[in-house]
């Protein structure tokens, strides 16, 4: 008995070592390891490999806003290269898990789409879903949120990445900037990997505006910040499907008080705080665990001192910039340790995002796109929202390709320009829908 064990397991190992060969992958059979072992090439090297990716667009940070930078600066014809310090795109959706990104409308009309809106569609029809209403108003806000399957989202997002000529790297962050004559100089380092990036511009999509502050540039952010919040779902497994179909249910969140996403040792304290708590849950409510987010979900962090910026004031009267390239819409969010209570704006306010908010004050081929836009705290916490950041990162990577197509800086591109490419590629331009 126990030998027709080991021999179907070596069959099984066998037969799955075959399968992933032919899938283009390179795996060494498990069996007789101790007389075929012998060092491959790539362990015989003592130092970490060193690469130069010449490119036109570089987005640092493969989050909500990133991610559709990138797509966007790709299929806008600029040679792009998007860095992620974690495993997966898609940042607040996946890694965080809160896979239920909006708002994409407003009072009935849809006032987000383009890229963003494109990956979550495809996501939901994947998943066999359902997309809500818009034409209907709901009651509360969360109503016409879009569930999505995170995981889904994940292999869909790099899927278009792949289909765009994005070249992704993971496990990398910038450790030095420097200009050049025609741009930047990007030194990257991840684990046996050493990159340089020269480009002609810079989209920083870390969430707290990390590469504007290695710039050296101004950066706002309050002593106290909201919590973050760790999902997690006990007794039941996480069922990611079905999204808005009744029993699809939400994973269960706890707060993660001083949350901070700076740097990796506030992110690890973090993490580990709000794993304990999970921890301390199962073991009072006795229930098993079965789902746990990798990583804890921040809300907030650094913002940009931006050419312009948006004060709750704009936000709340839905002001129409002069160079508004995008629209959000989101009720003032502010959470505290008591929890949170959401101010809805008033019927008709939809705010936008002025072209200027995105880029540091006084400088030169660098934006940013997602939460880190310029804004006061309290419209930001509007703004922060997946769908307003899909849509600023959009923006921003039309901007961002037509600098680097033109030997310009973005904020010199005519703003028609940028609205008819991002009209070209299904977006939404403020004040048009």
């Amino acid at each position: 008995m126990k030998e027709n064990q080991r021999t179907d397991r070596r069959d099984f190992l066998q037969h799955s070592i075959l399968g992933a060969a032919g899938a283009g992958l390179t795996i060494a059979s498990t069996t007789n390891v101790s007389i075929a072992a012998e060092p491959v090439e790539s362990q015989k090297q003592a130092a970490a490999v060193e690469i130069t990716n010449d490119v036109d667009v570089l987005v640092v940070g493969g989050g909500t806003a990133g991610t559709i930078a990138a797509i966007q600066a790709g299929r806008a014809g600029a040679k792009t290269l998007i860095l992620e310090r974690n495993s997966q795109l898609g940042g607040t959706t996946t890694t965080a898990g809160v896979s239920f990104p909006g708002l994409f409308d407003a009072w009935g009309k849809q006032i987000i789409a383009g890229i963003g809106w494109e990956l979550v569609t495809d996501c939901v029809e994947l998943d066999s879903g359902t997309l809500p209403n818009f034409a209907k108003v709901p009651q509360r806000h969360w109503q016409n949120q879009v569930r999505v399957n995170q995981f889904l989202y994940a292999l869909l997002a790099e899927e278009k990445c792949e289909q765009a000529g994005v070249q992704v790297a993971y496990y990398e962050f910038p450790q030095a900037i420097s200009k050049t004559a025609t741009g930047w100089q990007v030194d990257c380092v991840g684990f046996g990997t050493q990159r340089r990036v020269l480009c002609k511009q810079i989209i920083d999509c870390t969430g707290g505006a990390e590469v504007v502050g290695m710039l050296g540039l101004p950066r706002l952010r309050e002593e106290e910040t909201q919590p973050g919040s760790m999902l997690f779902k006990l007794d039941q497994p996480n069922n990611p499907g079905r999204p808005n179909r009744a029993g699809s249910g939400l994973l269960d969140a706890i707060y993660v008080h001083g949350a901070d996403s700076s740097n990796s040792r506030t992110v690890t304290a973090a993490n580990m705080t709000g794993r304990r708590a999970v921890l301390n849950k199962v073991r009072k409510d006795k229930k098993r665990l079965m789902h746990l987010q990798p990583e804890t979900g921040f809300r907030e962090s650094y913002r940009i001192v931006g050419e312009t910026m948006i004060s709750v004031n704009d936000y709340t009267s839905g002001r129409l910039f002069d160079d508004a390239v995008s629209n959000a819409f989101y009720p003032v969010d502010i959470h505290t340790k008591t929890g949170v209570k959401p101010k809805p704006l008033k019927p008709g306010m939809v705010p936008t995002v002025p072209l200027r908010a995105l880029i540091p004050k006084s400088s030169r081929n660098i934006m940013v796109a997602g939460r880190s836009v310029c804004s006061d705290r309290l419209a930001n916490s509007g703004l922060r929202v997946q769908a307003s950041c899909m849509g600023m990162g959009q923006a921003a990577g039309a901007a961002a390709s037509l600098a680097a197509k033109n030997d310009t800086t973005p904020l010199e591109v005519p703003l028609a320009d940028i609205h008819k490419l991002l009209e070209s590629h299904d977006a939404i331009i403020p004040g048009k829908a």
